[in-house]
C-alpha cells in the first residue's frame, strides 16, 4: 500500500445528510434498508438506554453514567460490524455498543453500579470489560488480537476509544504493535470534541485523529458519526480488511458528546449552550427517521414497535437496579490475589472488627435495646 492511500480524506465520509438526503461515494455503499432499519432500531434503544441510566443515577440507583447521548451512531455501528466470533473492546461510555451487542442492559449496569466486576460473562459475548482507564483496552485489544493471530482464529478485535485516549501513551505503543505485527484490529476514535473538559484543539495539532494512522504505517479514514449509515459502511470495510489479512485501521468518527462528561461533571464550565444546540440538528436518530421515512422502509408500526421494545428494556433496568444487591464485604480482599497477603487478611481483619463495632452500636441505641 503506498503512503498516499494510508491518508483520510479532507473531509468524514457521510451517506446521509442532516436532512435525511443520501450523498452519493464513489467508496462506500449505502447498506441496505433491512440493516438501516435495525440500525435504526438500536439507535432508539440506544436512545432510551442513556435516558434511562442517567435517570437511575439521579435516584442514586447508579454511581455513575458517562453518557452517549448524541453518540448512539457510532455505538450501534460498533456492534453491528462484528461477526460471531469477533471481539468488542469498550470502554466507559460505550454501554450502549455492550447491550447491541447481547449482553442484558441490567448486567451492563453492573459496573457503573458501583460492583467490583463487570457483571456479565466476556467469553459468552466476546466483549472486554468496560475499561475506565483512558487507553489500556487498546493494549489489551491488541494483545488479544495478536494471540488469536497466532492460533488461526478468524477472529477481528474492534477496540473503541475517545478523542482524549489518542494523548495516551497507550494509544501509541498500541498502534505501533498492532501496525508492525499486522495485527487485524481495528481502533475506532469516538471523537466527541472534548475529553472532559479539554477540547480537541488543546490535543492535537494534527489535520485530523485519523491522520496519526499513516506514522503508523496503516490507513486512516474519517466518517460522520452521527451518520449510522456511513459508520456502518466504514467500520465494514476496515473489519473486513482485517479479516482478509490487511492488518490494523484506525478510523475517526466526528460526534458529539451532547450531555455532560458524567454525572459528576458540569458542562457549562467549559462550553456553550449554543454550542451544544448547533449539535441537535445532526442527531442521529432524527437523520436516520427522515432517510427511512422518505423510502417507506419505516411507518408509524414500526416506529411503536421500536419504542416499545425500547420501553421494555428500560423497565428491565430500572427493575434490577431498584433490587438492593446482598453485598459481602471481604470481597473486597477475596479476589486481590490468588493466596491473600498477610497485610490484605490485617486489612480485612480491621474492616470485619469495625463493621461487628457499628452493627453492635446500632443495636444498642435502636429500640428496646434492638430487642423485639
Amino acid at each position: 500500500m503506498q503512503h498516499t492511500d494510508m491518508l483520510p480524506r479532507d473531509t468524514a465520509v457521510q451517506l446521509i445528510d442532516e436532512n435525511g438526503a443520501t450523498v452519493a461515494d464513489d467508496r462506500f455503499a449505502l447498506p441496505d434498508a433491512d440493516t438501516l432499519l435495525a440500525a435504526y432500531r438500536g439507535l432508539v434503544e440506544g436512545r432510551r438506554i442513556n435516558d434511562q441510566a442517567g435517570a437511575l443515577v439521579r435516584q442514586g440507583r447508579l454511581a455513575v453514567y458517562p453518557s452517549s447521548h448524541g453518540q448512539e451512531a457510532c455505538q450501534v455501528g460498533a456492534a453491528m460490524v462484528l461477526g460471531a466470533g469477533d471481539w468488542l473492546f469498550p470502554t466507559y461510555r460505550d454501554s450502549v455498543a455492550v447491550i447491541a451487542r447481547g449482553v442484558e442492559p441490567a448486567d451492563a449496569m453492573v459496573l457503573l453500579k458501583g460492583d467490583w466486576h463487570s457483571g456479565y460473562d466476556v467469553r459468552a459475548h466476546r466483549v472486554a470489560p468496560q475499561a475506565t482507564p483512558l487507553a489500556t483496552q487498546l493494549l489489551h485489544a491488541v494483545g488479544f488480537a495478536q494471540a488469536a493471530k497466532h492460533r488461526g482464529e478468524d477472529t477481528v478485535v474492534l477496540a473503541l476509544c475517545g478523542d482524549g485516549a489518542t494523548s495516551e501513551g497507550d494509544f501509541h505503543e498500541a498502534l505501533n504493535f498492532a501496525a508492525v505485527f499486522h495485527v487485524p484490529v481495528v481502533f475506532f476514535v469516538q471523537n466527541n470534541e472534548f475529553a472532559i473538559s479539554v477540547p480537541l484543539s488543546r490535543q492535537s495539532a494534527a489535520p485530523s485523529l485519523a491522520h496519526k494512522a499513516i506514522g503508523y504505517g496503516m490507513p486512516g479514514e474519517r466518517v460522520d458519526g452521527n451518520d449510522v449509515a456511513a459508520v456502518l459502511a466504514v467500520l465494514s470495510g476496515a473489519v473486513e480488511r482485517a479479516r482478509t489479512g490487511g492488518g490494523p485501521s484506525l478510523v475517526e468518527a466526528h460526534t458529539y458528546r451532547m450531555q455532560a462528561h458524567t454525572n459528576a461533571d458540569d458542562d457549562t464550565r467549559y462550553r456553550e449552550r449554543d454550542e451544544v444546540q448547533a449539535w441537535i440538528a445532526r442527531d442521529p436518530l432524527r437523520r436516520l427517521r427522515a432517510y427511512l421515512s422518505s423510502t417507506g422502509a419505516l411507518d408509524a408500526e414500526a416506529e411503536e414497535r421500536f419504542a416499545t421494545g425500547a420501553e421494555e428494556i428500560a423497565a428491565a433496568m430500572r427493575t434490577a437496579l431498584n433490587t438492593d444487591a446482598d453485598l459481602d464485604p471481604e470481597d473486597l480482599f477475596r479476589f486481590v490475589t490468588t493466596h491473600r497477603s498477610p497485610q490484605l487478611e490485617e486489612q480485612w481483619h480491621l474492616l470485619r472488627d469495625e463493621i461487628e463495632r457499628s452493627r453492635l452500636a446500632d443495636a444498642a441505641t435502636a429500640p428496646n435495646g434492638g430487642h423485639r
